[in-house]
């Protein structure tokens, strides 16, 4: 791939970082890594990504500081830091392509995860949070998170039950995002999935995250989001079965 497609599909992934940070997009989290994936080798696209997420959590903490339920971390990190553990030994066993398809899965699974899941919590009655379900989920949000930053679903199974207001719904994603990523952050440096060279790939591309951040505010305030996720939903489908199937959909900026 020559250097201007690798700037493209990078280039939308880390803008589209501050746009879901600026709390635009819902959906936009799970398209990020494979569009970056397109750009770059799956284990460097992951390493680039995760200080840009870091840095992109500092702008959602700052908006939505203390609009969380704080116990959540109670119940879901222990897990966390368990599912980051078995992420990081994985990505050592997966070759290029099974990482690929790894989070080419992940993808498609979380389209499938958005259009079902009115119908899953459909049940009206509320879900106390504990440590029964709290830690596998931990678990899960960790080892997913750590293969292709695609924790989204996982985390939602165990928030959407509890039926927070939405402002607190969407504090308590960010506060919990914020610490999955750093707690990842040490994993990734002793494992060389972060290197001097990705992190230098991750500076060049970090003025697009306060680019996307002040984006995804305009967005809010001039459009409706409902049209705008069909499209991303389709664009991640598109891009999971991308990586699953290598179909060489870039060969279209050729």
């Amino acid at each position: 791939m020559i250097e201007w497609k690798q700037h493209l599909f990078a280039g939308l992934a880390v803008l589209f970082i501050g746009l879901a940070k600026a709390g635009f997009g819902g959906g936009l989290g799970m398209l990020i890594t494979p569009l970056c994936v397109l750009a770059f080798d799956a284990k460097v696209a992951i390493g680039v990504l995760l200080p840009l997420l870091c840095a992109g959590d500092v702008f959602s903490l700052y908006h939505y500081w203390g609009k969380w339920d704080r116990s959540n971390l109670r119940f879901l990190l222990p897990g966390v830091v368990l599912g980051v553990l078995c992420g990081v030994q994985l990505i050592g066993y997966l070759n290029g392509t099974q990482l690929n398809q790894a989070i080419g899965v992940l993808a498609v699974a979380f389209v499938l995860f958005q259009v079902g899941k009115e119908r899953i919590f459909r049940n009206d009655k509320k879900f106390a949070p504990n440590h029964a379900i709290g830690i596998p989920c931990g678990i899960g949000a960790g080892v997913t998170s750590t293969i292709a930053h695609g924790a989204g679903p996982v985390v939602s199974v165990f928030l959407i039950p509890q039926k927070l207001p939405k402002e607190i719904y969407v504090g308590t994603n960010v506060l919990v995002f914020t610490w999955i990523n750093w707690i990842k952050l040490p994993f990734f440096v002793a494992k060389d999935i972060i290197t001097q060279n990705t992190f230098l790939i991750s500076l060049l591309y970090l003025p697009l995250i306060p680019l996307g951040v002040w984006l995804g505010v305009w967005l809010n305030r001039k459009f409706s989001e409902a049209q705008f996720l069909n499209l991303i939903y389709a664009f991640t489908f598109l891009a999971g079965v991308e990586l699953i199937f290598h179909f060489d959909l870039t060969q279209w900026f050729r």
